[in-house]
């Protein structure tokens, strides 16, 4: 897909998620490392849904977990990984357990 732009006259390309990672997530080890990241990002998500919908600010979701704020802004955003202990303090500071399925 091809449009012009009109201010500068360039020709912008958009181009589908296929066409773009199509042939790497074909090797086995891109796709792991892929899913792996999705599934780090999907639960991000849902402990971020989970303050906001206990009404948290990061400080005093920090606070009740027992971490400083910045540890929480930066999961949030994806710029730290995630613990086992973090997640499982996340987990108990909400009165619910981590298993692995």
């Amino acid at each position: 897909m091809v449009i012009a732009c009109m201010r500068s006259r360039q020709k912008l390309e958009f181009h589908t998620f296929e066409q773009v990672f199509g042939k790497l997530l074909k090797s086995k080890g891109n796709r792991e490392k892929f899913d792996a990241e999705m599934a780090r990002r999907r639960l991000v998500f849902q402990i971020r849904e989970l303050r906001r919908s206990k009404k948290l600010t990061q400080r005093t979701f920090a606070k009740k977990v027992g971490m400083p704020q910045s540890v929480i802004a930066r999961m949030e955003t994806g710029k730290h990984q995630i613990s086992l202990s973090t997640l499982v303090s996340i987990a108990s500071a909400f009165g619910k357990q981590v298993k692995l399925v």
